[in-house]
């Protein structure tokens, strides 16, 4: 499908800009800065819109209509260039790719509280609520932090590994509970009452926070405590030893990558600069070739003839 040239520009502009693309480089770099200001705006507004004695409330105000403005026209473009970021859909499939990414549910999300009143919702708990929401603003920066990309390539590709981990968590929680629910409920029933009441112990003492709210109080249940708490430390390790290990690996294979590509460069400029020496060898072998074929004695007299240049 053939798109204008200036939807093709516009959709170079908003994606993560190259360095050589000054436009898209700077673009990126307002959008990082209204984020973060967009952020510190909404944790200063909740604790107070006064500065030095005067309210400046007026001001959060026209700094959250600017934002919102340039985080909606910033949607609808990224929404309008679909096609161009998913080529191989069709542009209705591009468009609900899009619309249901996570990024650009972020995207509608922290944009969403400003428009629920123009659509109807006058619930004032339901709109403070949700203005929390523009906090999510944060994970636009995602879109442009090698970082945020990395830790996000590394959960989407150690998922099931991470997701074992939690499940034996959770196995391992719900076993405990219900060892100390029928080990400590006879002599100490107002602190485990029941399994599910129990759960709250054992998620305290797995993840090894020790609140000491609720605490065993026979030898048995002191016994099953500790050894609760020390296989909660290798529980918490689990996830955190994956994590590193997907973190390191993805960390060699984007090196390893940069360096491929480099030597590609450097082959590819290496090459064309062989076939240009090559050019200007046959240029030369040409002239002289010409130069050798040029009569320096008359063919008829055998005399020396002036040399043309």
């Amino acid at each position: 499908m053939n798109y204008s040239t200036f939807r093709i520009r516009i959709y170079t502009i908003i994606e993560r800009g190259e360095k050589h693309d000054k436009k898209s480089v700077y673009f990126d770099y307002f959008i990082i800065i209204l984020v973060l200001l967009s952020v510190i705006s909404t944790i200063w507004e909740s604790h107070s819109t006064k500065i030095g004695g005067k309210d400046y409330k007026v001001f959060f105000d026209f700094f959250e209509f600017f934002s919102i403005a340039i985080f909606t026209i910033e949607y609808l473009l990224r929404l309008w260039t679909a096609p161009l970021k998913y080529p191989h859909l069709s542009t209705w499939k591009a468009y609900l790719k899009y619309i249901f990414s996570f990024i650009a549910l972020i995207d509608l999300l922290a944009i969403l509280p400003f428009y629920l009143p123009f659509l109807g919702v006058e619930d004032l708990r339901l709109l403070r609520m949700m203005r929390l929401l523009r906090l999510l603003r944060v994970f636009k920066l995602n879109r442009y932090s090698r970082a945020l990309n990395l830790v996000s390539d590394v959960l989407k590709e150690k998922g099931e590994e991470l997701v074992t981990t939690v499940f034996f968590a959770l196995i391992l929680l719900l076993v405990s509970s219900t060892l100390m629910y029928y080990v400590e409920h006879e002599t100490n029933p107002e602190g485990f009452p029941n399994i599910i009441a129990t759960l709250w112990w054992a998620v305290v003492t797995l993840t090894t926070v020790g609140y000491g709210d609720v605490v065993p109080v026979t030898m048995l249940g002191k016994i099953l405590n500790g050894a609760t708490a020390l296989i909660g430390i290798g529980v918490v390790a689990l996830p955190t030893s994956i994590l590193s290990a997907g973190f390191l690996e993805k960390v060699e294979e984007r090196k390893k990558a940069e360096k491929e590509a480099k030597k590609q460069i450097e082959k590819q400029l290496l090459q064309e600069l062989k076939e240009r020496n090559g050019e200007i060898e046959k240029e030369e072998s040409e002239n002289s070739t010409t130069h050798s074929t040029t009569l320096c004695y008359c063919p008829h007299c055998g005399g020396k003839l002036p040399e043309i240049n």
